[in-house]
């Protein structure tokens, strides 16, 4: 679904689509679009989702929302460095994993191209001060 703003948001599942909006808009900034990658943890989907929202010159940020059920985080992370391991941007990317295999995944995304948050909240203020500087 593609917005006025210039905030890129991935998540899976739409009620957190939503409630990623609601927060980027709380917290002052636009969302963009979002990409409901679904439920499954498929590393290709993450690359190809990535590829879709950089393709968007409006964005200056990428938020990565994930809470993990069935999507595992570890996953995530794996198919976000494979995105980013031939995808070049000056794009920030944050992202905020929570839920099933958490900790591997955020340890496997350290030292990366990335602005790592815990909670929803600190992610998406960090996202919404990423647009301002």
């Amino acid at each position: 679904m593609h917005l006025t703003g210039d905030i890129g948001c991935m998540v899976n599942g739409a009620g957190l689509a939503m409630a990623t909006m609601d927060m980027i808009e709380l917290y002052g900034g636009k969302p963009a679009n979002f990409l409901d990658i679904g439920g499954s943890s498929n590393s290709n989907k993450i690359v190809e989702a990535m590829k879709l929202l950089l393709a968007d010159k409006q964005i200056q940020v990428v938020l990565v929302n994930i809470f993990g059920g069935i999507t595992r985080c570890d996953d995530v992370a794996r198919g976000l460095l494979d995105a980013f391991s031939t995808i070049r941007t000056d794009v920030p990317v944050v992202v905020r994993l929570t839920g099933t295999n958490e900790q591997e995944g955020r340890k496997i995304l350290e030292g990366g191209p990335f602005h790592i948050a815990e909670t929803m909240e600190q992610a998406t203020r960090l996202a919404v001060e990423k647009v301002n500087h």
